[in-house]
């Protein structure tokens, strides 16, 4: 089983890891591989909406999220996703993630019946908005939500003190290797690519 945290800062260290990394420990713990993939100092580019990968199944633009990230996604069982909070809103990386995989539309290659999670920072407001895109996320991916940690920012010394925070981490990891380890699956008659109905629907 592979456990896959994507750290979505531009940032190499903060709070954010720190909690991703706590996550991994409860994952690892239960006898997951673990791997922590940081977007900092990456190449990526946003959706530029041509919509082609709808139909050949993968994505024109050429940089590391073609390169490395879209292989770790697919053969991850589960992913956790992190990020802090940027003027009210998940960082610009994340939602670049969450948009470019689009592409992970193929029977091959697909994010359908994996375990995700999601760890947010804010300094501020932003956390609920963040963790609600993240789970509408999973809905329109088939996957299945395990838990969230969301926490607002203190020195990242003070964070490993914080003993109920660090613990909810530490079980978010365990939780996704236990729903993966259930063998959750989406029922195959729902499996479309939208479940969601609105005012555009006739």
């Amino acid at each position: 089983m592979k456990i896959l945290a994507i750290s979505c800062s531009p940032r190499k260290e903060g709070s954010n890891v720190v909690l991703l990394n706590e996550a991994l420990r409860g994952a690892k713990a239960d006898g997951a591989d673990v791997e922590l993939y940081s977007v900092a100092g990456k190449n990526l580019q946003p959706c530029d909406g041509c919509w082609a990968c709808t139909k050949t199944g993968k994505c024109h633009i050429k940089d590391d999220i073609q390169g490395e990230l879209y292989d770790k996604m697919v053969a991850a069982d589960g992913i956790i996703f992190g990020t802090p909070i940027y003027y009210y809103g998940m960082a610009a990386q994340a939602k670049i993630i969450i948009d470019r995989s689009m592409a992970l539309t193929g029977p091959d290659r697909t994010l359908a019946n994996k375990v995700g999670g999601v760890v947010a920072t804010a300094g501020s407001f932003g956390l609920v908005d963040a963790v609600k895109d993240f789970c509408f996320y999973f809905f329109a991916r088939r996957m299945l939500m395990a838990n969230y940690v969301a926490a607002y920012n203190v020195n990242t010394d003070e964070f490993k003190k914080m003993e109920k925070c660090m613990k909810a981490a530490y079980d978010l990891g365990r939780t996704v290797v236990a729903l993966v380890n259930s063998g959750f699956k989406y029922p195959l008659d729902f499996m479309g690519r939208s479940i969601a109905y609105g005012t555009h629907t006739k």
